[in-house]
């Protein structure tokens, strides 16, 4: 609707009837238009609210108000911009698959769907909201899966020199902080930063603040806000212009201002620890159907019949029924598509890629190999003792993780860069991207 006509149908209206003051119900406002989307603010004041709820008692922690904001706000445009992309690739997330994560949120809490749902009102939250998260967090987990799919390749090298390393014995927690540069920075903008970073340095190195603390409140980084935690790595996880440094500091020690894509770095070894399951490797089960194509059956109708499948399952068919019933591969059709446990190369990189991209219980998207189309559903994970061929598979996830990451975060700055974002809400910086 233009503007025209929705200016004569705002005359039309007011000439029809007398408004009081009384009777005027404000309009919901604009906290950014996001490409075609828009963040309302009453979404962005409950993402907030969410956060201030988890720093209870350690407010003190957060960053002002309206930087606080500017955070979560970007936060809210980064997950738009995901959930679009994915639509845009025909990822799509059905009522009875929400249903099912609703379940196992559920049940790992220990409650029913009722009983979440009761807790969820109590908490102040909509139900419906809730699920629109779930969707939204869905569509990301399948987007993630099919790049990882498209673009991450370990070599038998890599995992060559890795082994030779030893480089699984030891693992690393890291926190970091980002002082972002935009694409193109000008000389001013770089020296800006800098001065940004060295000054955060200064305050973490004079103990006038904590790291962590320092990273809530300054950091740009989409993971400020759990104080810039990168987690427990092993050396084949962290990127390799750090993992050198990495194995000479001692926990508590800064590394940086450091240069990257992003920008300004510092990193932070936390802690560290010899691996747990050193001596072990993840190993997963799952059902799978196939569908080969060949003969009187073209590919793209093989992808097609696998995509009808995938259907069927996820609105609630059982999923070992349909593989009895339907799968080319007759070492598991009278195991109803089970195949054990395995590895995550056992069946070939792009199989264990697809597994390990999804969680337990979930059912991945149609994707092919050179068998043919797959649909596969993770029934559970496992550690089990690394014989060489295990611990060849485990170094080999531990590097395609690192290189996801590393292609992810480059793959989100692609897509932000690109986007029209128009901020509005008042308490962040007005400014337009793409």
């Amino acid at each position: 609707m233009n503007k025209t006509l929705l200016s004569l149908l705002a005359a039309a209206l007011l000439a029809a009837s007398p408004i009081h003051a009384q009777d005027i119900v404000p309009l919901e406002r604009i906290a950014a238009v996001v490409d075609e989307d828009v963040i309302l603010q009453s979404e962005l004041d409950r993402a907030v609210a969410n956060v201030l709820a988890q720093y209870a008692g350690r407010s003190d922690q957060l960053p002002p108000r309206e930087i606080l904001e500017r955070q979560v706000l970007e936060r809210l445009v980064l997950v738009r911009l995901q959930t679009a992309r994915a639509g845009q690739m025909g990822v799509r997330v059905s009522d009875a698959e929400v249903d099912g994560a609703v379940g196992m949120i559920a049940q790992q809490n220990g409650f029913t769907p009722d009983q979440l749902r009761q807790q969820l009102a109590a908490d102040g939250l909509s139900f419906d909201e809730f699920r629109s998260s779930l969707r939204e967090e869905l569509m990301v987990q399948r987007l993630r899966q099919r790049f990882a799919q498209t673009r991450i390749v370990v070599s038998d090298a890599e995992v060559d020199a890795a082994l030779a390393g030893d480089a699984v014995n030891r693992q690393y927690q890291l926190a970091h902080i980002l002082v972002a540069l935009p694409d193109g920075a000008t000389p001013e903008q770089i020296t800006t930063a800098e001065e940004k970073i060295e000054g955060i340095k200064a305050l973490v190195e004079r103990g006038e603040m904590a790291f962590q603390a320092a990273a809530v409140r300054y950091s740009d980084s989409p993971n400020a806000l759990e104080g810039g935690s990168l987690g427990w790595r092993s050396l084949d996880e962290i990127p390799t212009a750090f993992s050198g440094a990495v194995q000479s500091m001692q926990p508590g020690e800064v590394l940086g201002p450091m240069r990257g894509p992003s920008g300004f770095q510092l990193l932070q070894l936390v802690e560290v620890r010899d691996a747990q399951n050193a001596g072990s490797v993840t190993q997963y089960q799952a059902r799978h159907i196939l569908i080969r194509s060949g003969g009187d059956v073209s590919d793209e109708q093989a992808r097609a019949r696998a995509q009808t499948l995938r259907a069927r399952a996820a609105g609630g068919a059982d999923f070992a029924e349909l593989a009895r019933e339907n799968t080319d591969d007759p070492s598991s059709r009278e195991r109803g598509g089970d195949l054990g446990w395995f590895t995550i190369d056992q069946f070939g990189p792009d199989f264990g890629a697809q597994v390990a991209g999804i969680e337990d219980g979930a059912i991945s998207e149609p994707f092919k190999t050179q068998a043919g189309w797959h649909i596969v559903q993770r029934v559970g994970t496992r550690q089990a003792a690394a014989d060489n061929d295990n611990r060849r598979a485990q170094v080999r996830e531990a590097i395609g993780q690192r290189k996801l990451e590393d292609e992810w975060n480059r793959f989100l700055r692609e897509i932000r860069g690109e986007a029209y974002v128009d901020v509005r809400s008042a308490a962040a910086p007005a400014g337009t991207g793409g």
